[in-house]
């Protein structure tokens, strides 16, 4: 547990202002909320990056992994069939690895948003059977989960060793 006379404080980064179009916002917010909860993340050593600090068994790295779960359906059209085990990450995955996977599906999922002018229209997902959401549906619930994911994150992050901000 941290020193509760130590404080790490990084200077908040407050969100960005995005151009004037409803699309330009939400992707502004949402690329934000991704790299906000990547740093929360980044430079935690282990076992802290995977130690559950609360009841639920949350941990940083879990959060980090489930993101990238999140991405990769919403987006890519993976089909995920135990939700629950993507709040863990294998124990051999490094917390390098799990960032580069997060990068990676965060990437493909902007190359995806790059051909979406319509925000009614549905989200490009080869999803067999299901109908996709519209992109507006699709980032504005990216933007719920990410934002309420990195709000647990801040909260991991300044147990573990008194880190906040963004």
């Amino acid at each position: 547990m941290p020193s509760t006379t130590r404080r790490d404080r990084r200077g908040d980064t407050p969100p960005p202002r995005t151009g004037g179009s409803e699309t330009e916002t939400l992707r502004g917010i949402l690329d934000y909320l991704r790299t906000s909860i990547a740093a929360k993340v980044d430079g935690v050593p282990e076992p802290q990056v995977r130690t559950a600090a609360v009841p639920s068994g949350t941990n940083l790295l879990g959060l980090l992994n489930h993101l990238t779960s999140v991405e990769r359906s919403m987006f890519l059209g993976d089909d995920v069939t135990d939700w629950p085990a993507t709040f863990q990450a294998a124990p051999a995955d490094s917390v390098a690895d799990v960032l580069a996977r997060y990068r990676e599906a965060v990437e493909l999922a902007n190359e995806v948003l790059e051909g979406c002018t319509d925000l009614d229209a549905p989200i490009p997902r080869p999803r067999p059977g299901r109908p996709a959401p519209s992109v507006r549906w699709a980032l504005t619930h990216m933007i719920e989960e990410t934002g309420r994911h990195a709000g647990h994150a801040d909260i991991l992050r300044e147990l573990i060793d008194g880190t906040t901000g963004r």
